[in-house]
């Protein structure tokens, strides 16, 4: 059996590959558009650290404003929701340890979930 000479066509081919790819990907995001930011936060010798302050800032034009705040648990993981940007930094605060250097997060599109590969770390030792 042969088959029609327009199923091996790339005039055929190619739209179909395009749109089964442009359906993944809005798959993809919907299944990860919530919006939410997480993380943890660490001393310079790597351990967790409790009760950090994380901001987040979002981008507007030129200039980074705080969206959100919030504070670490005891394992110093953080979370933020409702993030609908796409551009924005997180910076960490604790007194007596100092503050993080503010990490740059671009994501893929608006409102997508991420979870920081690394850690946030600040720039003083826990005792």
């Amino acid at each position: 059996m042969t088959m029609p000479g327009w199923i091996t066509s790339r005039w055929a081919v190619l739209p179909l590959l395009i749109a089964g790819t442009v359906s993944v990907w809005n798959g993809y995001v919907a299944l990860n558009d919530g919006g939410i930011v997480e993380g943890h936060v660490v001393d310079a010798g790597g351990r967790p650290v409790r009760g950090a302050t994380v901001v987040l800032l979002e981008r507007h034009h030129v200039m980074h404003n705080e969206r959100q705040r919030t504070s670490t648990d005891a394992s110093g993981r953080f979370r933020f929701s409702g993030n609908d940007n796409h551009s924005l930094q997180l910076e960490a605060e604790a007194a007596g340890l100092g503050r993080s250097e503010r990490r740059v997060v671009r994501l893929w599109f608006k409102a997508q979930n991420v979870t920081l590969a690394e850690p946030l770390m600040l720039k003083g030792r826990l005792p």
